[in-house]
């Protein structure tokens, strides 16, 4: 009888440590309701940069219609280049028939796009990514003479209206990812913007934040709340 009585509490105490485990969260996995997703590539980059993040999103159940990515001339005005962000905004959505699209961005591809976001058409877009963003400008910009890359210099004038008044503006939920090893973007923390979520990464280069395990899992999740 004691045998058995011991045994019994040895099943309980197995249980109760079981329950007591906790469970690992879910991967943020694509539902009917999430947006479709639109990448802006940065400075000398192309479309292709993006591979890696979009097998990712759609191992996690995404469908190649709701990940769009595109190539454009880098050395234009990002203020050109955000019209191109509103042909490519409208075609995601009339392609997937959604209401609104999120915004993934990497280095300069976060002016082009902040650009649409104040100045065309903010109800568009539900959230909105910036990796690695010369947000408030970087030195390295100085090494280089195309119109985007003054417009990406600290202090010049498309920045200071680009943040006046509200770096986050409209209805979109912004957030941020920088890397104190970023490398390219001088200073590291220009990416950081007031009002949006600014998430500091682990020491990782600049051209790893598109293609990070941790910046990736952060930011689906960021846009897949």
């Amino acid at each position: 009888m004691i045998t058995v009585v011991r045994r019994c509490l040895l099943a309980i105490a197995v249980a109760a440590a079981t329950l007591a485990v906790p469970v690992p969260a879910q991967a943020a996995s694509y539902t009917p309701s999430s947006d479709p997703i639109l990448f802006v590539h940065g400075w000398n980059s192309s479309a292709s940069t993006w591979n890696t993040m979009i097998s990712r999103f759609q191992a996690n159940g995404w469908p190649t219609s709701h990940l769009r990515a595109f190539s454009y001339n880098t050395s234009q005005s990002n203020a050109t280049t955000a019209e191109i962000v509103r042909q490519e905004v409208d075609t995601l959505l009339a392609n997937t028939g959604a209401s609104k699209v999120d915004i993934v961005t990497h280095s300069m591809g976060g002016l082009s796009s902040r650009y649409y976001l104040k100045n065309i058409a903010s109800t568009k877009v539900d959230r909105w990514v910036s990796l690695g963003g010369p947000n408030h400008g970087t030195s390295s910009a100085n090494t280089c003479f195309s119109t985007a890359c003054v417009e990406m210099r600290i202090g010049s004038t498309f920045l200071a209206n680009l943040n006046a008044v509200d770096e986050t503006p409209g209805t979109p939920t912004y957030g941020t990812w920088w890397s104190r090893c970023d490398g390219v973007i001088n200073p590291a923390d220009s990416t950081v913007l007031s009002g949006a979520k600014n998430t500091r990464t682990a020491c990782i280069g600049h051209m790893s934040l598109h293609t990070d395990a941790t910046v990736y899992a952060e930011a689906r999740d960021f846009v897949n709340p």
